[in-house]
Protein backbone atom coordinates (compact mmCIF):
# COMPACT_ATOMS: atom_id res chain seq x y z
CA UNK A 1 0.00 0.00 0.00
CA UNK A 2 1.48 3.80 -0.98
CA UNK A 3 1.52 6.11 2.22
CA UNK A 4 1.39 9.48 0.91
CA UNK A 5 3.00 11.72 3.28
CA UNK A 6 4.94 15.31 2.74
CA UNK A 7 8.62 15.46 2.57
CA UNK A 8 8.83 16.31 6.08
CA UNK A 9 6.81 13.09 7.29
CA UNK A 10 9.10 10.87 5.32
CA UNK A 11 12.06 12.54 6.89
CA UNK A 12 10.58 12.08 10.55
CA UNK A 13 9.73 8.33 9.91
CA UNK A 14 13.49 7.18 8.54
CA UNK A 15 14.58 9.79 11.32
CA UNK A 16 13.19 7.21 13.85
CA UNK A 17 13.91 4.39 12.26
CA UNK A 18 17.47 5.13 12.15
CA UNK A 19 17.48 5.42 16.14
CA UNK A 20 15.32 2.21 16.24
CA UNK A 21 18.00 0.47 14.35
CA UNK A 22 21.60 1.97 15.46
CA UNK A 23 20.58 2.88 19.13
CA UNK A 24 17.61 1.19 20.67
CA UNK A 25 18.30 -2.34 19.10
CA UNK A 26 22.08 -2.52 20.01
CA UNK A 27 20.74 -1.02 23.31
CA UNK A 28 17.82 -3.66 24.21
CA UNK A 29 20.68 -6.42 22.72
CA UNK A 30 23.24 -5.55 25.69
CA UNK A 31 20.24 -5.52 27.93
CA UNK A 32 19.62 -9.41 26.70
CA UNK A 33 23.13 -9.81 27.26
CA UNK A 34 23.91 -8.33 30.41
CA UNK A 35 20.16 -10.30 31.69
CA UNK A 36 21.25 -13.51 30.86
CA UNK A 37 24.75 -12.82 32.33
CA UNK A 38 22.87 -12.73 35.67
CA UNK A 39 21.99 -16.64 35.37
CA UNK A 40 19.05 -18.34 35.80
CA UNK A 41 16.84 -17.09 32.87
CA UNK A 42 13.18 -18.69 34.26
CA UNK A 43 12.71 -15.98 36.82
CA UNK A 44 14.62 -12.89 35.24
CA UNK A 45 12.29 -9.87 35.25
CA UNK A 46 15.37 -7.99 33.62
CA UNK A 47 15.40 -10.65 30.82
CA UNK A 48 11.46 -10.52 30.07
CA UNK A 49 11.16 -7.00 29.65
CA UNK A 50 14.32 -6.46 27.35
CA UNK A 51 12.70 -9.10 25.20
CA UNK A 52 9.25 -8.03 25.51
CA UNK A 53 11.19 -4.53 24.53
CA UNK A 54 12.79 -6.28 21.65
CA UNK A 55 9.98 -7.67 20.24
CA UNK A 56 8.30 -4.07 20.23
CA UNK A 57 10.95 -2.61 18.42
CA UNK A 58 11.41 -4.94 15.68
CA UNK A 59 8.20 -4.37 15.42
CA UNK A 60 7.66 -0.83 14.76
CA UNK A 61 10.98 -1.27 12.61
CA UNK A 62 9.35 -3.36 10.24
CA UNK A 63 6.26 -1.20 10.09
CA UNK A 64 8.76 1.74 9.70
CA UNK A 65 10.54 0.00 6.96
CA UNK A 66 7.11 -0.75 4.75
CA UNK A 67 5.75 2.98 5.36
CA UNK A 68 9.18 4.34 4.01
CA UNK A 69 9.75 1.72 1.91
CA UNK A 70 5.74 2.88 0.40
CA UNK A 71 6.15 6.39 0.43
CA UNK A 72 5.07 8.57 -1.66
CA UNK A 73 6.22 12.38 -1.41
CA UNK A 74 3.46 14.92 -1.73
CA UNK A 75 4.71 18.37 -2.79
CA UNK A 76 3.24 20.82 -0.12
CA UNK A 77 3.52 23.42 -2.23
CA UNK A 78 1.07 22.41 -4.95
CA UNK A 79 -0.98 20.38 -2.30
CA UNK A 80 -4.01 21.72 -1.24
CA UNK A 81 -2.63 23.31 1.91
CA UNK A 82 -1.09 20.12 3.00
CA UNK A 83 2.18 21.34 5.11
CA UNK A 84 0.83 24.36 6.22
CA UNK A 85 -0.15 25.84 9.76
CA UNK A 86 -3.58 26.50 9.57
CA UNK A 87 -5.79 28.73 11.60
CA UNK A 88 -9.18 27.90 12.04
CA UNK A 89 -12.12 29.69 14.22
CA UNK A 90 -14.45 27.17 15.63
CA UNK A 91 -18.24 29.27 16.05
CA UNK A 92 -19.84 29.10 19.29
CA UNK A 93 -22.69 26.26 19.91
CA UNK A 94 -25.33 25.17 21.80
CA UNK A 95 -22.66 23.17 23.88
CA UNK A 96 -19.87 25.64 22.95
CA UNK A 97 -20.29 29.37 24.88
CA UNK A 98 -17.54 31.31 22.87
CA UNK A 99 -16.23 31.12 19.40
CA UNK A 100 -12.29 28.82 19.59
CA UNK A 101 -9.13 29.65 17.43
CA UNK A 102 -7.81 26.54 17.09
CA UNK A 103 -3.96 26.13 14.98
CA UNK A 104 -2.86 22.88 13.50
CA UNK A 105 -0.16 21.63 11.00
CA UNK A 106 -2.04 19.73 7.79
CA UNK A 107 -0.59 16.85 7.19
CA UNK A 108 -1.35 13.77 4.71
CA UNK A 109 -1.66 11.21 6.71
CA UNK A 110 -3.27 9.49 9.69
CA UNK A 111 0.73 8.63 9.97
CA UNK A 112 1.87 11.42 10.29
CA UNK A 113 -0.33 12.92 12.28
CA UNK A 114 0.76 10.01 14.58
CA UNK A 115 4.39 10.60 14.66
CA UNK A 116 4.52 13.05 17.36
CA UNK A 117 2.30 13.13 20.07
CA UNK A 118 0.90 16.14 21.32
CA UNK A 119 2.36 18.18 18.11
CA UNK A 120 -0.73 19.87 16.76
CA UNK A 121 -0.94 17.84 13.42
CA UNK A 122 -4.27 16.96 11.84
CA UNK A 123 -4.76 14.30 9.09
CA UNK A 124 -6.31 15.04 5.84
CA UNK A 125 -8.44 12.24 6.02
CA UNK A 126 -9.63 13.71 9.01
CA UNK A 127 -13.17 15.66 9.67
CA UNK A 128 -11.62 19.14 9.60
CA UNK A 129 -8.34 17.88 7.29
CA UNK A 130 -11.09 17.43 5.22
CA UNK A 131 -13.18 20.65 5.39
CA UNK A 132 -9.76 22.80 5.15
CA UNK A 133 -7.94 20.77 2.14
CA UNK A 134 -7.92 23.42 -0.72
CA UNK A 135 -10.20 25.94 1.72
CA UNK A 136 -8.83 29.73 1.27
CA UNK A 137 -8.71 32.50 4.54
CA UNK A 138 -12.22 33.72 4.75
CA UNK A 139 -14.00 30.41 3.58
CA UNK A 140 -16.47 28.92 5.84
CA UNK A 141 -16.95 25.15 6.16
CA UNK A 142 -18.93 22.79 7.88
CA UNK A 143 -17.19 20.10 9.65
CA UNK A 144 -19.42 17.33 10.66
CA UNK A 145 -18.77 15.65 14.73
CA UNK A 146 -18.51 12.60 16.72
CA UNK A 147 -21.72 13.40 17.96
CA UNK A 148 -23.23 13.41 13.87
CA UNK A 149 -24.06 17.02 13.59
CA UNK A 150 -22.00 19.55 12.20
CA UNK A 151 -20.18 22.81 13.63
CA UNK A 152 -18.99 25.57 11.49
CA UNK A 153 -15.67 26.75 10.97
CA UNK A 154 -14.37 29.80 9.46
CA UNK A 155 -10.64 29.33 7.80
CA UNK A 156 -8.72 32.56 9.38
CA UNK A 157 -4.85 31.94 8.01
CA UNK A 158 -2.75 29.68 6.23
CA UNK A 159 0.68 29.61 6.38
Amino acid sequence: MKHKLTEQGLENFKNELDNLKNIERPRIIQAIADARAQGDLSENADYDVARNEQSRVEARIVELEEIVKNAVIIDSSNADNLGKQITIRIYKNAKQMKDLEFTFTLVSSNLESSMEPGAMKVSAEAPIGKAVLGARIGDEKFVKTEANSEQKIKIINIK
